[in-house]
């Protein structure tokens, strides 16, 4: 099957040029001025922008946490990240405590083969570090393209390791070529203020927030950021949401020491007066909370910068019924916000079009690094001969409504109610077959493969 884009503004984090490209089977063949040739359907896209597929690094679809799931499994969420523009995901399975990695990457096997729309691949959250799990890093980096391993350094008692454990996993990935993430808050600081606010009747969703004030990011992530540099491990900090962690990230500059920084669309756009909606604030509550309208301003800052290289979502949905198991009690408001769907979009409305960033830097973080920093380029993250034919062609003048009546995520409210968006997803190709059309999804359950990806190589740490 071959198909040919013809007229498009094609956009990657480095060009801006009219022209056409021609696909041949799952990946693009040539790109050109009038390119004369044969091919099976032709796809006009005059006005259009046209990039490549989103990648979303940060998703957990069908996650166990606080005794319920969250509500999109890999079938309806990859299917909701297509109508967004999101070709690829990274979800993130959790090993548990006393069991090994590979029983972990068996059950997310379990529950996401042969049940994707789009492609996906896994990062592997180590929660119990020991000689065991040691042995474990090498074949999940060399036999199963699994090279990033997440770290909480919060939740005690479920997800959490403390820095003797984050030292030896750091050395370990290190030498055998991967990368370690990191949830950086400070959850002993964090478990305390929960508690002293639940003893004082304080159990809104206001709590939540007043619970992880901005130091127990800051202080967590600097001191991640130290260990990476005894070690001289890869690294990369998920979802980072305020100006004190971000400073954390600046000061290391100043010795020369890189790092990657992940934050998320809602800290760029919502902010910590949502909270004070009473108990529709459970919608927003996720970990970290949102922010200050400072912080907001540092995290585009920081992205202009290249101090911030990834915009994700950490789409972690739960229904309305789940969040209301904390009615009572904030801490147990299950965390998590829905926006695998609207990721794009909010960043090309909010980013692009109000001038915030340009066009090739909402490609390269929204598309083009989460593929650089995970071993995916240049298979993915970009429009060029022998890529995948991931790509998105994107109405930039059309204007819509976020709503939950119209999403396709499986949640039964949108964090973005209302909200008016400027710029439309309107056709999404996935290695060369039309996935989604005009609101339409034209792929059957199962299209959606693994992708094993690549050893983290030292010049990764030079990154450009």
């Amino acid at each position: 099957m071959s198909i040919l884009i013809k007229n498009g503004r094609i956009v990657t984090a480095t060009d801006d040029f009219t022209g056409d490209i021609f696909i041949n089977g799952e990946t693009i063949s040539a790109i050109g001025k009038n390119l004369s040739v044969e091919a099976d359907e032709q796809i006009d896209a005059t006005g259009m922008l046209v990039f490549p597929g989103g990648i979303d690094p940060h998703v957990h679809l069908e996650m166990p946490f606080m005794g319920t799931f969250s509500s999109d499994t890999h079938e309806t969420g990859t299917r909701a990240a297509l109508f967004g523009g999101t070709t690829t995901v990274i979800d993130f399975v959790l090993q548990k405590q006393g069991h090994s990695l590979h029983e972990a990457l068996e059950e997310w096997n379990g529950r996401a083969a042969g049940t994707t729309f789009g492609d996906y691949s896994f990062h592997m959250a180590v929660t119990d570090f020991n000689e065991d799990t040691k042995k474990e890093i090498r074949q999940m980096i060399e036999e199963e393209g699994i090279t990033s391993f997440k770290t909480f350094m919060a939740y005690k008692g479920a997800l959490m390791i403390d820095d003797r454990q984050m030292v030896g996993l750091m050395e370990e990935v290190k030498k055998q070529g991967g990368m370690v993430t990191v949830h950086a808050t400070n959850g002993d600081m964090i478990d305390y203020l929960i508690q002293k606010n639940r003893e004082a009747g304080n159990l809104s969703p206001l709590y939540h927030y007043l619970s992880q004030p901005e130091v127990t990011e800051a202080e967590a992530s600097e001191r991640f950021i130290d260990m990476l540099n005894y070690t001289g491990c890869p690294g990369y900090i998920v979802h980072l949401t305020c100006e004190g962690a971000l400073n954390a990230v600046r000061n290391a500059t100043k010795r020369n020491q890189h790092l990657f920084v992940e934050t998320c669309i809602q800290y760029l756009l919502l902010d910590a007066s949502l909270y004070e909606k009473n108990f529709e604030g459970a919608k927003w509550v996720m970990s970290p909370p949102l922010r200050e309208k400072k912080d907001q301003q540092t995290l585009w800052a920081g992205i202009n910068q290249n101090l911030v290289n990834v915009v994700a979502t950490d789409h972690c949905p739960f229904m309305w019924e789940q969040k209301k198991m904390g009615e009572k009690d904030f801490s147990k408001i299950p965390n998590g916000h829905p926006a695998i769907e609207n990721r794009i979009e909010l960043l090309y409305s909010e980013g692009v079009d109000k001038r915030k960033i340009t066009l090739n830097k909402f490609v390269e973080v929204a598309c083009t690094n989460p593929a650089k920093i995970f071993g995916m380029f240049p298979q993915k993250g970009t429009i060029a001969p022998g890529s995948d034919a991931d790509i998105v062609i994107f109405d930039p003048h059309k204007k819509h409504t976020l709503s939950a009546q119209t999403h396709h995520m499986n949640v039964d409210y949108s964090g973005y109610e209302g909200w008016e968006v400027t710029g439309k997803v309107k056709t999404v190709l996935l290695r060369g077959k039309v996935a989604i059309d005009d609101n339409e999804c034209k792929l059957e359950k199962g299209f959606g493969k693994f992708i094993k990806r690549k050893r983290v190589s030292n010049a990764i740490m030079n990154f450009e």
